[in-house]
């Protein structure tokens, strides 16, 4: 096979040389940008590291500021919008990525959609929101119809799960060719290399919490179940660390908990390659990286049947199940776990496995990089054909 030379990446397949094609870019827009320290964040950090090399520049914009703050918000919108019409002109080919959640985040990817629309430019919506359907009710008709408008008008729409790909077909009408379920991945950290330590390590990665469910951990972990029990827990995460670990004093667990508070990823890394369990009672999610993460690292992951967790997880064999703000159905499993080692050894191993099957980033990856190409070659009058490629239907189970 003959190369070209200064060959670039041509946008019909994100693995192909072509001679004197321009760069693809695609450019993300969310809160905070690469300093947002929530999953929305830490997820694209991760895609933008896994497509590394592979000829494709991803940008991060960010449209709202570290923190929320009238002035910094519409500064950094206008610095958005800015940005999309100058590549406009500079990467024409350019694809657009908007991530959405609820509230503010939505009001701002409106105007940048709408703004995408008015230039012309190849525009990606994803949804992130962990109960969007309930934001979008709440909002005043001409809101809910704005909002119609970013989804239906987009060049294509991702979701993280069947609930909410129903959602945009049903109340936002997406048509079918324009969605997909793409659901979150996670770099592989690798096989462990090291053995736990004697002391079984429960692990919870998130922000602290009642919709993560903390209050009911918290509880758990109190319970006389446990007691009997040797364990130790790390609860990383930001929000209010002081008044959580005042309640844990007050339940008399203090010195078997830590709250480091926000932790870096190679930091997270480290943590869950020594913990034994991942322990997520949420009320509320998305697909979340925490479970993700767990799943990766080979520990027993407990959590709730929330979002698109029953679509990674199944119970009994490579995870556990609770009910939704049930401390004592949480203790009675974490209870369990402590007192089987082989239990959590084959939970962690079955979950492990799951994740190298579907949710590995490096496969994530090139099925986005296969949308980009599919948007960015030939997109069609309203919108892109049908992403219902080989590649597709392994990131999403062959969900119907």
């Amino acid at each position: 096979m003959t190369t070209t030379a200064n060959p670039a990446v041509d946008a019909r397949s994100p693995g192909v040389q072509k001679a004197d094609a321009p760069r693809p870019v695609a450019r993300h827009y969310l809160p905070g940008g690469r300093a947002n320290l929530g999953g929305m964040g830490r997820f694209v950090i991760y895609v933008a590291e896994a497509a590394a090399g592979d000829g494709l520049e991803h940008r991060v914009s960010d449209t709202r500021g570290p923190r929320f703050s009238p002035l910094s918000s519409s500064w950094h919108l206008l610095a958005s919008l800015a940005r999309m019409t100058r590549e406009r002109v500079t990467a024409p080919a350019c694809i657009h990525h908007l991530h959405v959640a609820g509230r503010g985040s939505t009001a701002r990817k409106v105007i940048l959609s709408a703004w995408a629309r008015a230039l012309g430019c190849i525009h990606v919506v994803h949804l992130h929101d962990y109960d969007y359907e309930a934001d979008f009710l709440r909002r005043p008709r001409w809101q809910r119809g704005l909002v119609c408008r970013m989804f239906r008008g987009a060049d294509h729409v991702i979701v993280l799960g069947r609930s909410d790909r129903a959602l945009a077909r049903s109340r936002l009408g997406v048509p079918r060719s324009r969605l997909s379920i793409l659901r979150n991945c996670v770099p592989d950290p690798g096989p462990r290399t090291e053995g736990r330590g004697p002391v079984p390590l429960i692990v919870f990665l998130g922000q602290l919490g009642e919709r993560k469910g903390v209050p009911e951990l918290l509880a758990a972990l109190a319970s006389p179940d446990m007691a009997a029990h040797s364990w130790r827990a790390v609860l990383a995460g930001d929000g209010p660390v002081e008044a959580y670990l005042a309640e844990a004093r007050r339940l008399g667990i203090a010195e078997r908990i830590s709250m480091p508070g926000w932790i870096e990823t190679t930091e997270a890394r480290r943590l869950c390659a020594a913990a034994d369990i991942l322990a997520l009672p949420s009320h509320h999610e998305g697909m979340a990286l925490a479970v993700l993460e767990g799943m990766a690292h080979g520990m027993a992951v407990v959590t709730t049947r929330v979002g698109a967790h029953e679509e990674a997880l199944d119970d009994g064999i490579s995870g556990l199940f609770v009910p939704v703000g049930d401390p004592t159905a949480l203790a009675t499993v974490l209870s369990r776990l402590l007192a089987d080692p082989a239990e959590r050894e084959r939970l962690g191993a079955a979950a492990r496995a799951r994740f190298l099957e579907e949710f590995d980033m490096k496969s994530y990856v090139q099925t986005l990089g296969h949308l980009y190409a599919s948007l960015g070659s030939n997109p069609p009058p309203g919108g892109s054909a049908s992403l219902e490629t080989t590649a597709t239907r392994q990131m999403t189970g062959n969900a119907t």
